[in-house]
């Protein structure tokens, strides 16, 4: 979050009420990245994870819920790039979703999940806080006043960032290997004779593509052009997992809740990747085309 907020200005925020183009597809992106990915992951916990034997399934809910309540990971920025999406866009809808999780996530994380797990709402907010708003205010704050500086560390802070979800992710896997081994199978009610890595693993990707589904669907629906939907489809699949662990972690929430959000940093990387390798080979083949004709 320090790292983010270090690439971001005041000018940043100004030019989403001045730019006219930005005035309604920042707005129409915020509102994909906080409505569809909370409420897909509201169906699929509910359908997958809820009826798993109590309390496991509540601990993974509440994961879940968490990865679809987090804002937009920077990774998405790239993949934007890669499938031929709005850049600049990408970059300013993962700036303003980062800098209003610190109030929607919590709220839409107690509202979702508040009369199936006890949650502490302040604690929550209280958590955000420290994890996002306070590094985000922060690095703007060191960019504005040490440009130079910032812009040489943020030449290290991708790879920093991917070693730092990487051993985060790698951790909460580990610390829960021995409970994953031992559990063989789910009952009957919740999903046959899936393992718990196999149901945790296929409620995090049928999210993340309903996320990346129907975020493109909606502005495309609306009349958007090709980038803003492929770029308001990238933001919207591709969500900040390891907040989601870090806020499980900073309420205190059980162990195991941290397991959708490790799992959700490699299965979106994937798909968003997958998905923008599709789009710039069918926009090279129309090229191509055009080209022969």
């Amino acid at each position: 979050m320090l790292g983010t907020g270090m690439t971001l200005e005041r000018a940043d925020f100004t030019n989403i009420l001045t730019c006219p183009s930005q005035r309604t597809s920042i707005p129409l992106g915020v509102l994909c990245q906080f409505m569809l990915m909370p409420l897909s992951a509201a169906i699929i916990g509910r359908t997958f994870l809820l009826p798993y034997s109590d309390p496991l399934g509540n601990h993974l809910f509440l994961g879940l819920v968490l990865v679809g309540c987090s804002p937009g990971g920077t990774a998405s920025n790239l993949v934007s790039l890669i499938a031929g999406a709005d850049v600049a866009l990408s970059v300013l809808l993962t700036a303003c979703s980062t800098v209003l999780a610190s109030v929607v996530t919590p709220v839409l994380t107690k509202f979702i999940v508040g009369s199936t797990i006890s949650v502490s709402g302040r604690s929550l907010c209280l958590a955000t806080a420290k994890v996002v708003l306070a590094p985000v205010t922060i690095g703007v704050i060191l960019n504005e006043k040490m440009p130079k500086l910032c812009r040489r560390i943020s030449r290290f802070t991708p790879f920093a960032s991917v070693l730092l979800v990487s051993l985060i992710c790698g951790g909460v896997v580990a610390n829960n290997a021995a409970m994953m081994v031992g559990t063989k199978s789910v009952g009957a009610a919740a999903s046959g004779a899936l393992s718990l890595p196999a149901l945790v693993l296929l409620s995090v990707f049928m999210t993340h593509t309903l996320g990346f589904a129907s975020g493109y669907s909606v502005p495309h629906l609306l009349g958007f052009s090709e980038m803003t939907s492929r770029t308001i489809s990238i933001e919207t699949g591709m969500q900040n997992s390891a907040l989601a662990v870090v806020l499980a972690k900073s309420i205190g929430a059980d162990p195991l809740s941290y397991l959708p959000g490790a799992f959700s940093a490699t299965v979106h990387s994937c798909l968003g990747s997958g998905l923008a390798a599709f789009w710039r080979l069918r926009d090279s083949r129309k090229r191509d085309e055009n080209n022969e004709g």
